[in-house]
């Protein structure tokens, strides 16, 4: 037996079911690293050059926390993959910064409507970077 849903429905149940998805996700990954003994957190913050407080902030965050810095980077043409292959540490130092951003709302919207390279120097934590890859043309996505 099927259930005809509308579209209005369809679109809310949609996004309810892709929320509690993505909050099993992240109770997930939280709940592995609070698993974890104090020197297995060390160990792998160690590997991933990171603070132990910043793996467990990261994992709290959940694994699409940075998610927004990549769209932001392709909304200034600029190659994330070539960015994470030349300059680990500094995609590494951005991802963090960008998990732990306040103005994500503003920032998805501006992405969202195509408004994100004028605004973005407005509330972008990586505003600075940004600019700096965006004059490396080693990294831009259209060489």
């Amino acid at each position: 037996m099927s259930i005809a849903v509308n579209d209005g429905a369809h679109s809310v149940l949609a996004r309810v079911i892709s929320w509690i998805a993505r909050s099993w996700e992240n109770a997930g990954e939280a709940e592995m690293i609070a698993a974890m003994d104090d020197q297995t957190i060390r160990d792998i913050a160690h590997d991933c050059g990171i603070t132990p407080e910043q793996l467990i902030e990261l994992a709290k965050a959940g694994p699409h926390a940075a998610d927004e810095m990549i769209e932001m980077m392709r909304a200034l043409s600029i190659d994330p993959t070539e960015v994470q292959l030349r300059f680990r540490n500094q995609f590494r130092d951005m991802q963090i910064n960008c998990s732990h951003c306040a103005s994500k709302g503003e920032c998805r919207k501006d992405l969202k409507i195509g408004s994100a390279p004028e605004h973005f120097i407005d509330y972008c934590a990586n505003a600075d970077e940004l600019n700096a890859l965006r004059a490396d043309p080693q990294v831009l996505a259209d060489r």
